[in-house]
């Protein structure tokens, strides 16, 4: 079964029509953003049910746009290895400093990232004056966020998940196949940013642990850009990377 890799989703979920992408056995895993959870509307169980239909298995690792408090009021449970929430048969969310074997590759995940458009800053609804700076921000055209409502705190990683992820490398031998993220070791965003992004909690423990394991290639999303930076490192967006096709090149080579 082939495994497809693409970027930030924000709940339009349009690139997984038939017109862009064959409904066929496969897995599909988005790199964060996935926004399929927010509010629980009725347009947003029409798209899960959707997706849910599919042929394909659809998993995806969680972003800085997400309501984790819908998202982590589902059980969690293990699979292939690793914790995982199940929204629905098959629609995975693949949690935090887990490792997985899908199909015979061995994944790491670790999601999550800094929000960039929330430069006037939280509001939050219990504040006195909530509504007199949100109208000033709203006339100023002002990005901000409202706490619990389009902003939660866990789109940062907790200590404890941090360390997590570490003993579960520890355990895989400090070696995997592919790492799937939301953002990107300090580093590799230093390359492509050229210090627009700075560096936070994540980008940095990200940067530990490429200093630590090895791997064959690092896919994240978050930056709505698509490109390939160095020999290991995808960034990816609206498009799609079959995973077969980016790591034979180098299987190749190494024979």
């Amino acid at each position: 079964m082939k495994i497809y890799i693409t970027g930030d989703t924000h709940a339009d979920f349009r690139r997984f029509g038939s017109n862009y992408f064959d409904d066929k056995e496969c897995c599909v895993i988005v790199c964060g953003d996935f926004g399929g959870i927010w509010d629980g509307s009725n347009r947003e169980k029409y798209w899960l049910d959707w997706l849910d239909k599919k042929k394909f298995t659809l998993l995806f690792v969680d972003g800085n746009h997400e309501n984790f408090d819908m998202l982590n009021s589902f059980p969690v449970t293990e699979w292939n290895g690793g914790k995982v929430h199940v929204i629905r048969k098959n629609i995975i969310h693949l949690m935090r400093g887990q490792v997985f074997t899908i199909e015979g590759i061995r994944f790491f995940t670790f999601s999550g990232g800094q929000s960039h458009d929330i430069q006037a800053g939280i509001l939050e609804r219990s504040d006195p004056d909530f509504a007199v700076k949100k109208k000033k921000f709203d006339r100023e055209r002002a990005l901000y966020r409202i706490d619990h409502e389009t902003w939660w705190k866990e789109e940062l990683p907790s200590e404890e998940e941090m360390a997590e992820g570490l003993r579960n490398l520890e355990r895989a031998g400090n070696a995997v196949d592919v790492v799937i993220s939301h953002s990107a070791p300090s580093s590799i965003v230093d390359i492509f940013s050229r210090g627009f992004y700075k560096h936070d909690i994540l980008t940095d423990y990200l940067e530990k642990v490429d200093n630590l394991i090895s791997f064959k290639a690092w896919f994240f999303g978050h930056y709505h850009e698509s490109q390939i930076i160095g020999q290991k490192f995808v960034m990816l967006y609206d498009f799609f990377m079959e995973l077969d096709q980016f790591l034979k090149p180098q299987d190749d080579a190494n024979e």
